[in-house]
Parts: structure tokens; C-alpha cells; sequence
């Protein structure tokens, strides 16, 4: 069922050219002179590739052919991530490139969404934190405890985080995985 413009909204998926993207932004404009036009930024779901396109009044666009499933992410095989579906128990098997930064959090048995498109996975979304333990950071200095002063902590996963002078080897920590900020001790 095609999409009209008058329904663009931000975080509404499409379907152009046989690719699925999300509108990141959109914005009617009825200009004084001319018909009016829909300008939007839209961002490619299998690439990350953010474009703007411009759509005229009332023109039409498909709505993809897009699927969620709840997932567990069971290991990591060569390149590619290892998924199995909480209801079917089929495994899944997701390249890491697909994954993007997303591979800084995938901890065995974390339960995720896996986006499909015509039936393919093509991505994964993360819960809002995760719990990730410090394997290396430089030990605190007693009597350095400048107001705000951060250090870099490598986790458990690879991923490296600026987190206050007190945090030790060891300690488990809760990230956003949105922004890769450390948020609170666990």
C-alpha cells in the first residue's frame, strides 16, 4: 500500500528505488509561486547513508516490506554474529559491517530486535543501556580528582569509554548504548 507525502513524519519507514529507508526529517513547503513540495532527509537502513530528497505534494512511495523480531545474540563466527529467534529457535547469521557500531555491545545471550527486510537481516537494535565489565584503565591518582576529571576505560568488548577517575578494573558499568557514554556504576 503506497505512502502518501501528506503522511511523512520522522521515523516513517519507505521504500525508494527498492531500498528501505527512515525519514530523519521531514518539512512541507508551499512556496508562493509553484506547486508545493515535501523536503525530507532520509536515511538508508542497510547503509546508514543519510540523504535529502525532495518528493512533490501528494507524489506516492512504497512502504518496505520490514520485520522485527525479538533475537538473542547467541556468539561470534569468523565476521559474522550469530542470532537466534526467542520463538522459533531458527539461528540467523549477520555480518559484522551490518552491524556497525552495535558490535561494541553484543555481550552473549543479550536480547535484541533484528530488522529484516524482504526477509534478509539488515540490522539490529539495542537496548537502551548495557552492563559492560572494565578489563583496562590506568588506576586513579589519589588527590587527582579535579572537578570532572575522566579517564578512558576499555570494556569488555573492545569499546572504549571516558568514565570519572574512581572507576577500577572490574567494575561493571552501565553505558548508553546510543551514545557510548558511561552513565552509573551497575
Amino acid at each position: 500500500m503506497p505512502i502518501s507525502t501528506a503522511e511523512f513524519r520522522k521515523g516513517l519507514k519507505i521504500e525508494i528505488d527498492g531500498k528501505p529507508y527512515v525519514i530523519v526529517e521531514s518539512q512541507h513547503v508551499k512556496p508562493g509561486k509553484g506547486g508545493a513540495f515535501v523536503r525530507t532527509r532520509i536515511k538508508n537502513l542497510e547503509t546508514g547513508q543519510v540523504l535529502e530528497q525532495t518528493f512533490r505534494s501528494g507524489a506516492k512511495v512504497d512502504k518496505p516490506d520490514l520485520e522485527q523480531r525479538n533475537m538473542q545474540f547467541l556468539y561470534l563466527e569468523g565476521s559474522q554474529y550469530v542470532f537466534m529467534d526467542n520463538d522459533t529457535y531458527d539461528q540467523v547469521f549477520i555480518e559484522g559491517d551490518y552491524l556497525g557500531d552495535s558490535v561494541n555491545y553484543m555481550l552473549p545471550n543479550i536480547n535484541v530486535t533484528v530488522l529484516f527486510f524482504n526477509g534478509r537481516p539488515i540490522g539490529v537494535d539495542l537496548p537502551i543501556t548495557i552492563n559492560l565489565t572494565v578489563t583496562h584503565t590506568e588506576p586513579g591518582v589519589k588527590g587527582d580528582t579535579a572537578t570532572g576529571a575522566t579517564k578512558g576505560a576499555t570494556m569488555e568488548t573492545g569499546l572504549v569509554v571516558q568514565v570519572p577517575l574512581f572507576i577500577d578494573e572490574g567494575d561493571v558499568l552501565k553505558i548508553d548504548t546510543r551514545t557510548g557514554e558511561y552513565l552509573e556504576r551497575a
